[in-house]
């Protein structure tokens, strides 16, 4: 007998209930057509997950596959839970970035460590344990209380569920822009390890083999969350936020270690992360991937209370879960497993011979959908952009306070120390996390070789707003330049894109122009794209966030000997590797004095990019040269004060250019340690590594600090806007 009394098909399109689940009058058309006759409920809300832009990427879709996705390196690219990248000796490793931004910005705490929580599944769906996480985080102004709780809630929640299931964080960053009020940017990108024979894939194939969900017991938590991933933060959004979504890391442990243990069993066929849209999504992916059809039995899902509907079952993203498919008359052993590991685990289902998702409960059948057109006939959309109005570049500053200014950038918490934050989390073993969070890229080791992995993520969102076709190549090219000052040769990257509406025709010109940038850097640096995610409609009612595709990228150390002493030492001269043009379109200056960011032309010379990185990587390689920084937010005299707080060493810098200049923050540059004399190929000496001062004169600028006051400042800044009171 059917317990649970759902709106009928009529009440569904007489009250347009399909709406609230985030489907539109058109979106509602087609789903009837492919099924041939009106859903039902709980059919309508399975379409409305997995049709979501969350899911779909119904508006990215045409701009994602413009990016370069194969290399001999390249095991496994897009279309599984992650990428997986050749690194040698039968080894490999995987790697993808994801968002949490809509649940962070209504509950941080568990909105971050579910975060962390999902991509680590989905690093270890694949077969791979996790060795290292970085971060990639975006707030408002700290002057905004609410904006102060937010970067406590995630800061906690992230590092609770990282420290707990025992994955290292070695490196990320963190901006602070008014464009974030009400609506931060939670990104977190995870690197497995995995031999190449354990290799897993989410597929369900194999006519009667058992589909086995593993892990905790379903409650009603996140049902709709794909849904409400793809609306714009507003009281009056047409899908209501989900109730919070729980990250439980101590039974996040005990399950990924489950799953790197199932996956040595010979009759594990596939198996998948339950994330977004949950049970729906993964049952109908894998299905599809498979050519197959699945029957499940939804009476005999683990549940945590009584009476949870179908609907509810299928929608449902509570936490720590995995569905498997096991070959027939195996199931036991891996019951045995999960019951041995305190895991909630039961045969749901099975494979079966057609193109069916059929869902039962007490043999009442609930839905009949194809599979095919649930995952692969999303709707796409293809709409019109419009660019902004061009404006004048400003190309010149001298006339500012450029001391003052100095002084002010180093105290806003973008271009401070982030210790406040990563501090919060373990950073690992001292003889595998050979750099960790601080400065650059994270370095983890590979025990029992020679071997390093180099891993980044960052984000150049001012640079993408100022000029989006070459602000995306510049993304692309800031964490190539991150993973080759650490002497690693880079490898591939992953992407996670954050937008606000694409319905917008000022943003969609954003997602157009800059993913067209980012495939070209992608090709011209050699990082084929092997995963990524896709965030759109962040924005709130009074504004959308600025334009913030994020790059995470890993790259291959040959021999750590080679790199893991730090050889920067008193006397050292410091070069300068490139040229100081105007170029402030972006920059924190701008932001600073301007308060703006102006619509221009931002010049990149990718050739040069590849050029001169692997120039500097060779030179770093071989020893001859001890540090290569590049340059970033806030220009040459803010990586030089960084370097002088991390090396804690004083610099007499001389260098014959405009004052305003040592600011600039163009393209390509960076600054190289090494010894007095070298011959670098587009470099000029331009100081040297003395004392306890800090010393930088330029043409009508001349400013010395001590030591002890610049890292004061940096490591003071963010606790003290923390500290602040309304």
């Amino acid at each position: 007998m059917n317990k649970f009394v759902e709106p009928t098909e009529q009440d569904i399109k007489n009250e347009k209930l399909y709406q609230s689940m985030g489907l539109t009058d058109a979106e509602y058309e087609k789903v009837n057509e492919i099924m041939g006759r009106a859903p039902n409920y709980t059919e309508t809300g399975i379409f409305a997950a997995m049709w979501s832009e969350h899911c779909s990427y119904k508006h990215s879709k045409p701009f994602l596959k413009q990016f370069p996705t194969e290399g001999k390196q390249v095991l496994m690219g897009p279309g599984e839970g992650a990428g997986v990248v050749d690194i040698g000796d039968g080894q490999a490793v995987v790697f993808k970035v994801e968002s949490h931004n809509h649940p962070s910005a209504v509950e941080p705490f568990h909105g971050a460590a579910t975060g962390v929580g999902g991509i680590t599944r989905d690093i270890v769906s694949i077969g791979a344990r996790p060795i290292g996480l970085v971060n990639s985080l975006r707030f408002g102004e700290l002057t905004n209380a609410n904006n102060r709780r937010l970067v406590d809630g995630v800061k906690d929640g992230m590092s609770d569920y990282a420290n707990k299931i025992g994955v290292p964080a070695v490196g990320g960053e963190v901006e602070f822009d008014g464009h974030y009020d009400g609506n931060p940017l939670v990104n977190a990108m995870v690197v497995g390890l995995i031999d190449h024979d354990k290799i897993q894939k989410g597929t369900a194939k194999g006519v009667g083999n058992k589909v086995i969900y593993v892990g905790l017991e379903t409650g009603r938590d996140g049902i709709l969350g794909a849904s409400f991933a793809s609306e714009e933060l507003s009281e009056d959004a047409d899908v209501a936020p989900p109730t919070a979504q729980v990250g439980y890391p101590e039974t996040g442990k005990r399950l990924m270690e489950a799953t790197l243990q199932a996956i040595e069993y010979p009759e594990l066929v596939g198996i998948q992360d339950m994330g977004a849209a949950g049970l729906t999504s993964s049952s109908s992916e894998m299905a599809a991937k498979g050519d197959h059809g699945i029957t499940l039995n939804l009476e005999k899902v683990p549940v945590s209370e009584a009476g949870i509907s179908p609907y509810e079952m299928m929608l449902s993203e509570t936490q720590e879960r995995m569905l498997l498919v096991v070959e027939d008359g195996s199931e036991d052993k891996f019951l045995k497993l999960f019951e041995e590991m305190d895991l909630a685990t039961a045969v749901i289902g099975e494979v079966t011979d057609s193109d069916r998702l059929l869902l039962y409960f007490e043999d009442e059948l609930y839905a009949d959908i194809p599979v095919q057109p649930l995952s692969e006939e999303a709707p796409v959309y293809i709409l019109e952009g419009d660019k902004p109005d061009a404006d004048d570049a400003r190309e010149d500053y001298s006339n500012e306070d450029l001391e003052a200014a100095f002084t002010s950038l180093l105290q806003h918490p973008t271009l401070a120390d982030k210790s406040f934050i990563h501090d919060a989390f373990d950073s690992g073993d001292s003889e595998t996390t050979l750099q960790k969070s601080g400065f650059g890229a994270g370095i983890i080791r590979i025990e029992g070789t020679d071997k390093a992995v180099s891993m980044t993520l960052d984000g150049k969102s001012r640079y993408v707003c100022a000029d989006p076709y070459n602000g995306g190549k510049e993304v692309v090219a800031q964490a190539y330049r991150e993973i080759i000052a650490t002497g690693a040769q880079p490898l591939a990257m992953t992407d996670c894109l954050n937008y606000g509406s694409p319905e917008k025709p000022l943003i969609y010109n954003q997602l157009d122009a800059s993913t067209k940038g980012m495939a070209e850097a992608c090709d011209a640096l050699g990082t084929p794209v092997v995963s990524g995610n896709v965030s759109l409609y962040n924005e709130t009612k009074e504004a959308s966030i600025l334009p913030t595709p994020i790059i995470g990228m890993v790259g291959l150390i040959e021999d750590v000997n080679k790199i893991k002493e730090d050889k920067v030492a008193e006397g050292d001269a410091v070069y300068l590797v490139g040229d100081l043009k105007p170029q402030f379109q972006g920059s924190q200056l701008e932001k600073l004095i301007d308060q703006k960011i102006r619509q221009t032309e931002r010049a990149i010379d990718l050739d040069l990019e590849f050029k001169r990185g692997s120039m500097l990587k060779d030179l770093y390689v071989n020893g001859e040269i001890h540090k290569i920084a590049p340059l970033g937010r806030g220009g040459l005299i803010v990586k030089l004060a960084q370097l002088t707080s991390f090396h804690d060493s004083g610099m007499d810098i001389d260098i014959d250019v405009r004052g305003d200049l040592l600011f600039s923050e163009s393209a390509s540059n960076y600054i190289v340690v090494a010894p007095a004399g070298m011959d670098i190929e587009g470099a000029a000496e331009i100081g040297r590594l003395s004392g306890k001062s800090f010393k930088v004169q330029a043409q009508n600028f001349n400013a010395e600090y001590d030591i002890e006051e610049i890292n004061a400042t940096l490591k003071g800044a963010i606790p003290e806007c923390m500290n602040l009171t309304d």
